[in-house]
């Protein structure tokens, strides 16, 4: 019997508590679930309400018909107008922070912006942050993190020192969901700013999610992962290639083989910037 099988007073609580994080439950409201519809006349309760009008509700009402939500459309041009305006990342960052069209931002606890060397040449592009680095407010600090630095450091690289790191979104997905296509449109501006201000001679994508966006393509990682790409910025180009995912591998550590080659390829790449 596993974890979605037994009953909730057989699991341990430390056991209970992750699955419900797992599962993306958010908030608890009471010990016990509560059928409202037999606890209540819907019906005869609609008919007991007395309408109440009032200068304030009828001001109200005008206003919300008068300023309708943003569509997606209009929330992008935002984003590209916040993005087109700043001239260095600091700017950037304030910019992301003060830009609320995007519904993730609400449930984040933390804009979560980038990591690494800001003076480096490579430019690696996660797709999300976890929960561990929601609540750090920092790029790949959790276990995915940890497996990522071990990667590179396999070919003697580390961010203090040979990399900076940013994802596609800058705010967590409830349950650590995969981005949609809609958020990554949002957030594209922002990214696109990014890699603009920074200037990398080589970009990494680490995920299909950036790796779709910023390729503009729909092929699977299994496709596309350690295939060399051109990154068109200013006017030149720049090697960008997709990885796998530290996530992926985790679930699925058969490929880790195939990650290595790739990450001998990007050593191989990354020491022809500096000669």
């Amino acid at each position: 019997m596993n974890n979605l099988t037994k009953p909730d007073d057989q699991i341990a609580p430390a056991e209970l508590l992750k699955s419900y994080i797992e599962w993306g439950v958010d908030e608890t409201i009471t010990e016990e679930p509560i059928n409202w519809f037999s606890e209540t006349d819907n019906i005869q309760i609609i008919h007991n309400i007395t309408p109440k009008t009032s200068s304030n509700t009828s001001a109200i009402s005008t206003a919300s018909q008068s300023a309708p939500l943003a569509s997606q459309q209009e929330n992008i041009e935002t984003a590209s107008k916040l993005a087109d305006s700043c001239k260095d990342l600091g700017e950037l960052n304030a910019a992301i922070l003060e830009f609320d069209g995007c519904s993730l931002k609400k449930t984040a606890s933390n804009t979560v912006f980038s990591d690494g060397n800001p003076d480096s040449d490579i430019m690696i592009i996660g797709e999300a942050p976890g929960g561990d680095e929601d609540r750090v407010g920092k790029p790949f600090v959790g276990e995915t993190g940890q497996l990522l630095d071990r990667m590179f450091a396999a070919i003697d690289m580390k961010r203090e020192t040979d990399f900076y790191i940013t994802n596609m979104l800058p705010w967590r997905p409830p349950g650590n969901r995969k981005p949609t296509e809609a958020e990554c449109e949002l957030c594209l501006p922002f990214i696109k700013k990014h890699i603009e201000l920074f200037q990398p001679k080589l970009i990494i994508c680490v995920g299909g999610t950036s790796a779709n966006a910023l390729l503009n393509t729909k092929n699977g990682i299994t496709k596309i992962r350690g295939k060399w790409e051109e990154y068109l910025l200013n006017g030149n180009t720049v090697p960008i290639i997709p990885i796998f995912h530290p996530a992926y591998l985790i679930r699925q550590p058969q490929f880790k083989t195939q990650t290595w080659h790739d990450l001998l390829a990007i050593k191989e790449k990354a020491s022809k910037l500096t000669s």
